[in-house]
C-alpha cells in the first residue's frame, strides 16, 4: 500500500486488518489538524526561517545601483510571500485526500512487523515499520514521521532540488495518555529502538 503524504498515492483503508497477539494495542484518539498545523508550521520554519533571505536579498540587489526606499518594500513584499506560500504549503497537507485518514478517530497496533491505524474492526490502515524515517518523542507524545515520497522520475536540476528542499512533514500523533498501561508505552519504545527509529 502506498503510504499517506502529500506526494499522493495511498492514503486508502484496507479491510480486516488482523492484529498479532503479542501487539500493543492503545486507547482511539484523533489528532486535531489544528495541532498538527501548529507542530509542522514550527518545525518547518525553524528549518527553513534561512531560506526566507533570499527573496529579501533579491530584493535589495538593485538598491547597490539605484538607491530608493521602494527597494527595501520590494524586499519585504518578496519575502512575505515566500512566508505566505511556505505556509499554504503546509496548511494545506490537512486538506488534501490522501492525507484525511491521518485525521480520524483511531487506535493503534503495533507489533514487529506493523503498525496498524484502526479506525473501526473493518476499517484499518497499514503501515510497514520502513515507511516510518524517524521517530521523536516530546513530553506528551510520540510523533512517527512518514518518509517523504520520491518526487516523479521526470524531476530534474532546480525542480528536483525544491521538491526535496521543501516538503512538508508528515507525522503520526500518538500521545502518551492512549497507551493502556505504563509497560505498554515501554514495550513501544523498545520496539522503536530496536527499529532504530528512536535513540
Amino acid at each position: 500500500m502506498n503510504q499517506p503524504n502529500q506526494r499522493g498515492g495511498g492514503g486508502g483503508f484496507r479491510q480486516q486488518q488482523q492484529p498479532s497477539p503479542l501487539a500493543i494495542v492503545t486507547k482511539k484518539s484523533q489528532f486535531d489538524t489544528n495541532a498538527y498545523t501548529k507542530l509542522a508550521m514550527a518545525e518547518v520554519w525553524r528549518k527553513d526561517w534561512k531560506y526566507a533571505l533570499v527573496p529579501f536579498a533579491i530584493g535589495l540587489l538593485p538598491a547597490i545601483i539605484w538607491h530608493s526606499w521602494w527597494w527595501l518594500a520590494l524586499s519585504f513584499v518578496l519575502t512575505l510571500l515566500f512566508v505566505l506560500l511556505r505556509s499554504a504549503q503546509v496548511t494545506g497537507v490537512t486538506q488534501m485526500e490522501q492525507s484525511k485518514p491521518l485525521f480520524e478517530r483511531m487506535s493503534f497496533e503495533m507489533d514487529q512487523k506493523q503498525l496498524l491505524l484502526r479506525v473501526s474492526k473493518e476499517k484499518a490502515m497499514q503501515l510497514t515499520w520502513d515507511m516510518i524515517g524517524k521517530v521523536r518523542r516530546d513530553d506528551d507524545a510520540y510523533l512517527l514521521y512518514l518518509k517523504p515520497g520520491d518526487p516523479p522520475a521526470d524531476t530534474a536540476g532546480w525542480r528536483l532540488w525544491i521538491a526535496r528542499t521543501f516538503d512538508v512533514p508528515v507525522f503520526l500523533h500518538l500521545p502518551q495518555r492512549i497507551f493502556n498501561s505504563d509497560n505498554d508505552r515501554k514495550l513501544f519504545e523498545a520496539l522503536l529502538r530496536r527499529k532504530n527509529l528512536l535513540a
